[in-house]
């Protein structure tokens, strides 16, 4: 028997000749269903990820493209995936087939939403062109990747598809983005409204702990610094509102669009993010503006900007902090390290 959400599906699928004949049912072929989502609450899409805009618009897409759209989304939603996976395949299949069920190979044998190969393992043409199998698939082997909400999302399309143009995973990003939270809204489905105690939190950037919080030599230091490589993708540690996306130093002539120095003061690029259970999040010192604005909706895992080392530093590096009681002062500071440890995840 179908899903209840699946069954949601069933009119706007009606056109899809192959989906009405094999029936619509979500069983998954592997391993890696997560936790349930929270609560619904009201999802915002943003319209500001991704890398130089989407080619087309959500009002572009045909019927045929949004009832394929929805079922992609769907098989995730019914596997308790978290949303960024939802995500992460709309682009990928817009990208592979801009979400037609291909029946006639384009590229060698190719096949589907998301052109997979039969000689490749991915199963037989008729297994590959059911759309939840095909999904399904997909969902697979993209959550057998390390840290793969965290990744940039065209690193984690490409590490599934292997692609000859690992780049073209990102221009569909915006897109994706936008129509995944349409429809997570429509499913009744919780991107943004996460309690913070058992909600889903990520790690802010995959760095290392350099400096910790408010050690003998530095007893303001009101975070812990994550050093890495300048441009490494930092990512919202959980859901929430963005509040404030600012250049924060003295002298201001100096600005942030250059690195910064020791013996300046400020975060330089930095950004807080709101969350649900009064908690504030803080990363500062980016390379570039965040590439997120206030009031924006963010989802656990989605990119808002790159390692850099603006403001007060002394080489790349995420200062990250975490408040309490929806106070962004220092007095609400606390050490992220058991923050972290406290909701599963271990900077």
């Amino acid at each position: 028997m179908a899903s209840a959400i699946l069954k949601r599906l069933v009119v706007a699928a009606a056109s899809l000749p192959m989906v009405a004949a094999l029936g619509i049912a979500v069983a998954s072929s592997g391993a890696g269903v997560l936790g349930p989502q929270a609560a619904a609450c009201v999802i915002t899409p943003s319209g500001s990820t991704g890398t130089g805009g989407s080619p087309i618009s959500l009002a572009d897409l045909t019927p045929t493209q949004l009832a394929n759209a929805k079922i992609i989304y769907s098989v995730g939603a019914e596997r308790n995936l978290p949303h960024r996976g939802g995500v992460i395949a709309l682009a990928t299949a817009m990208q592979e087939s801009k979400l037609y069920n291909l029946a006639v190979a384009v590229d060698h044998d190719s096949l589907g939403l998301f052109q997979q190969r039969p000689s490749s393992g991915w199963g037989t043409p008729a297994q590959i062109l059911d759309p939840v199998y095909a999904t399904n698939k997909f969902y697979d082997k993209l959550i057998n990747i390390t840290d793969w909400q965290t990744l940039p999302l065209t690193v984690a399309a490409q590490r599934v598809q292997r692609s000859a143009y690992p780049d073209a995973y990102a221009r569909w990003e915006s897109l994706a983005t936008d129509l995944a939270a349409s429809l997570a809204a429509g499913l009744g489905r919780d991107t943004t409204c996460i309690p913070a105690a058992t909600g889903e939190w990520v790690r802010p950037v995959n760095a290392p702990v350099g400096s910790g919080f408010r050690i003998d030599s530095r007893p303001d230091h009101d975070g812990v610094d994550l050093s890495g490589a300048r441009g490494t993708v930092i990512v919202a540690a959980s859901a929430g509102t963005v509040l404030i996306v600012t250049c924060n130093i003295v002298p201001a002539s100096h600005g942030c669009n250059q690195d910064g120095y020791p013996g300046l003061i400020g975060c330089g690029w930095y950004t807080d993010i709101q969350h649900a259970g009064g908690i504030i999040t803080r990363y500062c010192h980016m390379l570039t503006r965040p590439n997120v604005t206030a009031g924006q909706h963010v989802v656990a895992g989605q990119p808002i900007g790159l390692m850099g080392t603006s403001g007060n530093s002394s080489g790349p590096h995420l200062h990250f902090e975490v408040h309490l009681n929806n106070d962004r002062s220092s007095q609400s500071a606390v050490d992220p390290l058991p923050f972290m440890r406290s909701v599963g995840i271990e900077l």
